[in-house]
């Protein structure tokens, strides 16, 4: 089983690596080790602690094992994992900033009850991918380049960020007022059940030209036509035909047109973020709408969620502003 998938889906995605180039600096394995790639206030991220994390150790691996131990002297490859290590280091970085104000919030790293959350990660691991074989996970890390202890600090430093996070976003609230604004501006994510439609458009820049198809079109032009040669949309070649689409997968101003057109008809002129629309409709579902008592809860937990996530990661970049960090006269010692 691929472990990095178990432990690293929620930290960053999978990078995918092309044949390649490059040269490294001469340097002994330890000293290579010792490297400084950060400076975050007074702690170092140290090229060790980088090659390290389980996300950078089994792609390291993965490397070795389809372009051998020299895989760094091929360019393409140095630029391309130059580029993943960054990402992996940023998100170290943010990781050092927050653990470093742990105290602010009374968490402490080594507390016993981390210590339990860690073990029970790890046992359950364990226990539904090695069939509760120590001995297959042990090989397992072996193979990805990494420990049972890299693996434990690995988790532990989740788990402190994961308190740190509900400390920092415990206040975020989401009244009713904002949750149903949401709702009617998102009402087609809100169907009672999935509908489609299938319509043509024409889509161009300006008012005045859309004023220009309408009056062509309101001539018994062939829509289609008119399609080809004025619209700015992909659709053109295809006469304007979208196909069939979800009521959801359009703009509001869009899908609102549709619901009001019966088939075979022609809107008026249609505003969007994209330009000004004429739409044929051709066919449609019926569209039944959720009440906001329905879905109010689920509205206000979304919207809460991404308001933690934001609040978080504004407290993240102004420990960034304020804890020094520096990574640019680091960077020769990624690679």
């Amino acid at each position: 089983m691929n472990i990095r998938k178990v432990i690293t889906a929620a930290v960053i995605g999978a990078f995918t690596f092309t044949t390649v180039g490059c040269s490294m600096v001469e340097k002994t394995p330890e000293a290579i080790k010792k490297s400084t790639v950060a400076q975050v206030g007074s702690e170092k991220i140290t090229r060790g602690e980088l090659d390290e994390n389980p996300i950078v150790s089994e792609q390291l691996n993965a490397l070795k094992a389809q372009y051998g131990e020299n895989y760094a002297t091929n360019a393409e490859i140095k630029d391309q994992l130059l580029a993943y290590k960054k990402q992996v280091l940023d998100q170290m970085i943010k990781e050092k900033l927050v653990l470093q104000h742990a105290k602010d919030y009374n968490i402490n790293p080594d507390d016993a009850a981390i210590k339990e959350q860690v073990d029970k990660a790890i046992n359950d691991m364990i226990k539904q991918n090695f069939a509760n074989d120590k001995n297959k996970f042990v090989e397992e890390l072996k193979k990805i380049g990494t420990t049972e202890e890299t693996l434990r600090n690995f988790y532990k430093k989740q788990i402190v960020i994961e308190k740190i996070n509900q400390q920092v976003t415990k206040d975020v609230k989401v009244d009713d007022a904002t949750a149903k604004k949401y709702y009617d501006e998102n009402i087609y994510q809100f169907l009672k059940k999935p509908a489609k439609f299938h319509a043509s458009h024409i889509l161009v820049n300006t008012e005045e030209e859309a004023k220009k198809v309408k009056e062509r079109l309101d001539k018994k032009e062939d829509f289609a036509k008119v399609a080809k040669e004025v619209s700015i949309d992909g659709s053109k070649e295809k006469g304007g035909d979208l196909g069939e689409m979800e009521y959801s997968g359009v703009v509001k101003p869009f899908a609102d047109a549709v619901v009001k057109l019966n088939k075979g008809e022609t809107s008026g002129i249609v505003k969007s973020q994209f330009g000004y629309h004429i739409i044929k409709l051709a066919d449609k579902e019926p569209v039944e709408f959720k009440s906001f008592d329905e879905v109010k809860e689920q509205v206000k937990k979304e919207l809460i969620d991404d308001e933690k996530q934001k609040a978080f990661s504004n407290k993240i970049e102004e420990w960034k502003k304020s804890g020094k960090v520096e990574t640019e006269k680091y960077e020769k010692n990624l690679i």
